[in-house]
């Protein structure tokens, strides 16, 4: 869970609405420190279509989850790491969050 101001954001509830995007691929959604806001939304997107744009998904995120949720940090990137049964790894030290 993602701790936002105070409020709780689920990692899978911003997924599965940018998963909706035509042309993203795969998501991953974590927290980042923020000094502002203790954490922020930072997405990992992998995307079959390469001419989206980080402003396409903040806009479509933007319509489809409070502001709160909205990733503030975009990153694309070619895959993401899997655990040994296939699904997404998040943990922190798996995702290159620079």
């Amino acid at each position: 869970m993602i701790l936002v101001s105070g409020f709780n954001v689920f990692p899978n509830e911003v997924e599965d609405v940018l998963l909706e995007i035509e042309g993203v691929d795969d998501v991953a959604a974590i927290g980042v420190d923020s000094e502002k806001s203790g954490e922020v939304v930072k997405a990992f997107i992998v995307a079959k279509n390469k001419n989206i744009t980080k402003d396409e998904i903040t806009d479509y995120a933007r319509k489809n989850l409070a502001g709160y949720k909205v990733p503030k940090i975009i990153e694309f990137v070619d895959d993401l790491p899997k655990n040994n049964v296939g699904k997404g790894s998040k943990a922190r030290t798996s995702i290159n969050d620079s």
